[in-house]
């Protein structure tokens, strides 16, 4: 039988889930270095944009994200295909994306925002369009789609590179990309609610830690 290899994705246990949101803050964190959040306190000149949310209800609370679908209807709905399947992942080209909002419309499971595009911590212009702010016409702001990319190729705190499993093993972030990424969601939950499943396998793991950070 001919078997194909399937995307990895995280699964949250809402039992398990206490709605801390520190995976919205891991998530916010590790995906913004370059614009300058995760260097000390009072930095930060952008809103918080995790690319998961917590939802809360009167019965349960748990993260929503990405299910990194194998027919990603996202992807079928983007008119400039900036949504591709790249190494297990479903990822977003953000130079491509033109803010269109077809990817979130598609997403069955909200898991798809929309949200204006940082650079070095300030709004990142639209080279053309325009928009009146203040009394006078100002370049609109560039608008992206932002969706769970499993932390591919995002360097977690301590140096090391998303990729490398919870011992800290892995040389270089080279080797890293070429084993499933251990996203900062999943290292950061203290109660161990966010487990992921790796792509072609089927098995599950989550942080295994003492007392230490992600």
């Amino acid at each position: 039988m001919n078997h194909a290899a399937s995307n990895s994705l995280v699964i949250a246990e809402a039992a398990k889930c206490i709605g801390c949101k520190a995976c919205e803050l891991a998530c916010f964190a590790v995906h913004n270095r370059d614009n300058g959040v995760g260097t000390a306190v009072g930095t930060v000149t952008m809103p918080v944009l995790p690319r998961l949310y917590v939802i809360r209800t009167d019965s349960f609370t748990m993260p929503v994200q990405c299910r990194q679908c194998e027919n990603a209807p996202c992807a079928g709905a983007c008119p400039v295909q900036a949504i591709r399947q790249q190494d297990g992942v479903i990822a977003i080209d953000a130079e491509a994306c033109i803010g269109c909002k077809a990817c979130a419309l598609a997403c069955p499971f909200g898991a798809i925002s929309l949200y204006k595009a940082y650079s070095g911590g300030a709004e990142l212009p639209q080279p053309l369009l325009q928009e009146r702010r203040d009394s006078r016409l100002q370049r609109k702001t560039r608008i992206t789609a932002y969706k769970c990319d499993l932390c591919r190729n995002t360097e977690l705190p301590g140096g090391s590179a998303a990729g490398e499993d919870a011992g800290g093993r892995g040389s270089s972030a080279a080797a890293a990309q070429d084993r499933n990424p251990f996203p900062a969601c999943v290292a950061v939950c203290p109660e161990k609610a966010l487990r992921l499943v790796e792509a072609g396998t089927g098995s599950s793991r989550s942080l295994n830690r003492e007392g230490g950070t992600f």
